[in-house]
């Protein structure tokens, strides 16, 4: 287990809890608001113990704000971050996985893709991107296009909390 480099989550105020994890989950407070509400103790202050709080809310919480959280995301090389409208840890994400290096074709089969499984679905490809490059992550969208509607919901939620833990992992 690995306690947080630069804050010690159980000894911050409600308000100071949620701004530090407000956007753990993209645009979505309400996970660092339910976090704080079950009570500080040392558990939280271990990263996995945090991740683990957090992620169980996700989990549990009803498939309306699940589904709210998945829209919440951006494209994968989408007009967000080609205008610039990532969340500062997207765009970190999305640079450091190559996206950001793409060529004219490469954010053509995005776009395409993007499309293609947002009508399918209803929802954004969602993929942890830390640690792969650009083909792998469209490798995986042409995999996972093909998925059931309940199996690619289950696997957005899994990777936002890998996305969570990645992101925790930085403080």
């Amino acid at each position: 287990m690995s306690r947080f480099q630069t804050l010690t989550p159980s000894r911050l105020s409600r308000e100071d809890f949620v701004k530090v994890f407000a956007d753990i989950y993209e645009h979505s407070p309400w996970v660092a608001e339910k976090a704080y509400d079950l009570g500080q103790d040392a558990s939280i202050d271990e990263v996995d113990g945090l991740h683990q709080r957090m992620a169980d809310l996700l989990l549990s919480a009803s498939h309306e704000m699940q589904l709210a959280l998945i829209n919440a995301h951006p494209d994968l090389a989408g007009k967000a971050a080609i205008q610039g409208a990532l969340t500062a840890s997207s765009t970190a994400e999305q640079a450091g996985a190559g996206i950001s290096a793409c060529t004219a074709e490469e954010f053509a089969r995005f776009t395409h893709l993007n499309d293609a499984y947002k009508a399918k679905f209803g929802f954004p490809f969602i993929m942890a991107v830390k640690g792969s490059n650009r083909h792998q992550i469209l490798a995986a969208f042409e995999e996972r296009i093909h998925n059931a509607p309940e199996q690619e919901f289950a696997c957005a939620l899994a990777e936002i909390n890998k996305i969570a833990l990645f992101r925790l992992q930085q403080l």
